[in-house]
């Protein structure tokens, strides 16, 4: 049987995988507006110039294929963490990695915000590429034609997609990386659907207040990252680097003032609301 801190340690794993799920949907909705500017219009011209579709499947399917190459992404990228994680890199290294890991979203989030020089885009594909695949991908009949199509749009350079990939890196378990780029990717599905269904649009300025809110978002999912790295380092007792239990706890100071001024505001409007 497992004893008390066995359980309570995979309820804390339990409620941070939860937690991160949920930044990661909302990261993913707040990006999609991001997306409509960078290849709503590659999307929405597909299908223009596929002709209007019989049915509903076309459009489901394309969307369908997108989202599962961030799942794949996931799955490596979580991949990859587990191997470093499990190769003998146990202890102060693997905390100290959670950390780094934190710190690059961190850093990411900021380039996205124009706070930092770079933004951490990746191309797995170059973009005339990309064009010639769509083009291509017309001639594979409706279905066939949208899923090609759809997987050539989630290999499309994305910072913010990068930086969710790279969270995924410290991922417990391979399924639970692909399950967060999959939570992202569904994020992304209501926007991306109406894009290619409607071929709406969105005015400039929210696009990028939502793309600006995903990415502090994002710099959100860092800091939890980094925190838990941190704490894992501090329960370790590594007592050579006393400044981390400083850091620690500054942190925890600033969580639980957080906490109280949140608790204050929610007790105040109760009270205004029970007036």
């Amino acid at each position: 049987m497992m004893d008390h801190g066995s359980m309570h340690g995979m309820g804390d794993m339990a409620v941070s995988a939860g937690f991160d799920y949920t930044l990661a949907f909302v990261a993913g909705f707040l990006g999609s507006g991001h997306c409509l500017g960078m290849c709503g219009a590659l999307v929405s011209g597909y299908f223009m110039n596929s002709g209007r579709q019989r049915s509903y499947l076309p459009y489901v399917m394309y969307q369908l294929s997108r989202i599962s190459v961030y799942t794949l992404f996931g799955f490596a990228a979580a991949l990859l963490g587990v191997v470093v994680m499990s190769g003998g890199l146990f202890g102060k290294i693997q905390s100290l990695l959670q950390m780094l890991i934190g710190l690059t979203v961190i850093g990411l989030g900021l380039g996205i915000l124009g706070w930092l020089p770079w933004q951490g885009a990746f191309r797995l594909l170059p973009m005339s590429l990309l064009r010639k695949g769509y083009a291509r991908s017309r001639q594979q009949g409706a279905v066939g034609g949208a899923m090609l199509a759809g997987l050539l749009n989630g290999m499309m350079p994305c910072p913010l997609t990068f930086a969710m990939a790279v969270k995924a890196t410290s991922a417990s378990t391979v399924l639970e990386g692909g399950a967060l780029m999959l939570t992202f990717g569904a994020g992304t599905l209501p926007m991306m659907l109406f894009i290619s269904l409607a071929f709406g649009k969105i005015k400039a300025n929210v696009r990028g207040f939502m793309y600006k809110a995903a990415a502090l978002i994002m710099i959100v999912m860092g800091m939890h990252t980094f925190y838990r790295g941190l704490s894992f380092y501090v329960e370790e007792n590594f007592r050579h680097h006393n400044y981390f239990y400083f850091l620690k706890e500054r942190i925890d100071s600033l969580i639980l003032y957080l906490q109280q001024v949140i608790s204050y505001f929610g007790d105040l409007i109760s009270n205004i609301q029970n007036m």
